[in-house]
């Protein structure tokens, strides 16, 4: 072997390893079925569970909370990782929005699915979709008239807080209530 040779893959190995160190990401993508295998596990960065997951963002600092899209007095209902489902600590703010829709039967309100950056674009609809979707029934039980609700998924698309980390994300993963009547 020539030293060129030897030179070309030392420096072949060396910048790959700055790309590994640097942390290179590379765009997840949806197996077969819709379901995206990476968004199924949690971020190797985060560890088994997001710093945030376990947190409610009722807690989180004021200076660091964004409310979202949503209609006053409504409030915005905010997601764990990769789930539809309305967390315990969200379902006081879907029976105010609740209440604020039974008192004012004449508003009409589009709920509006959204997810943070991770996944595919298709993923994401998706599960915007879902997330929007879980809030509509919810408040069905709730004893609101489905026929003033419509959903909407925005997906990655109108994120919140531009930023690439776990509280940034945790503000993206949500429902904003929009009245149009």
């Amino acid at each position: 072997m020539s030293k060129s040779y030897l030179k070309r893959v030392g420096l072949c190995v060396m910048m790959g390893s700055l790309c590994v160190a640097s942390g290179c990401t590379q765009k997840r993508v949806a197996a077969p079925g819709g379901t995206s295998p990476s968004e199924a596990l949690p971020s190797p960065a985060l560890g088994a569970a997001e710093s945030l997951a376990a947190q409610s963002i009722e807690r989180q600092p004021a200076s660091l909370m964004l409310e979202g899209r949503t209609t006053g007095p409504m409030r915005p209902v905010y997601f764990d990782f990769d789930k539809d489902e309305i967390r315990e600590d969200q379902k006081e703010r879907m029976a105010t929005n609740a209440a604020y829709l039974k008192d004012n039967p004449k508003v009409a309100v589009t709920i509006e699915g959204n997810s943070d950056e991770r996944g595919t674009n298709e993923y994401n609809l998706a599960l915007g979709d879902r997330r929007a979707n879980s809030a509509k029934s919810y408040l069905s039980t709730l004893g609101v008239e489905v026929s003033s609700l419509s959903t909407v998924s925005y997906g990655e698309e109108r994120p919140l807080n531009n930023g690439h980390d776990e509280l940034a994300w945790s503000q993206n993963r949500r429902d904003d209530f929009v009245q149009w009547k």
